[in-house]
């Protein structure tokens, strides 16, 4: 039996994801999979989070990687920073805008939606207005 996968040609992805990734990646890949708890998987880690704090700019010792979508990682700072009650302005001009009304809703935030037109930008004046209502 012969292995499909021997016979893919290295695809151009430009899409949101799955991406292409390098070499190194590959290679990286090959390497002997760590625990969470595993030492030197936890020293990888705090090296990684001192990167992180750096590019952010925080000194947030609680800063961490996640991997996932797009939409995990809005959902990831929804959670953490909507509380119920909180008046929160939605911007609106394609599905993912659609996609953080939801979770405002679902977290108990008092949302105000601007909508715009799907695919086009968003109107600064129109955004300015709303904020000072």
């Amino acid at each position: 039996m012969q292995n499909k996968l021997n016979s893919i040609v290295k695809p151009l992805l430009m899409g949101p994801g799955p991406s292409c990734v390098s070499d190194s990646v590959y290679q990286a890949l090959s390497k002997p999979t760590l625990g969470h708890l595993d030492p030197e998987f936890i020293a990888l880690m705090d090296d990684i989070k001192i990167y992180i704090r750096k590019l952010i700019q925080t000194e947030n010792q609680l800063t961490v990687p996640i991997s996932g979508t797009g939409s995990a990682g809005m959902e990831t700072c929804f959670v953490n920073l909507i509380e119920r009650g909180d008046q929160v302005l939605i911007l609106i001009n394609g599905v993912f805008g659609t996609r953080m009304e939801d979770v405002a809703q679902r977290l108990g935030a008092e949302v105000d939606s601007l909508k715009f037109e799907w695919g086009t930008p968003v109107i600064l004046d129109s955004v300015r207005e709303q904020l000072a209502q």
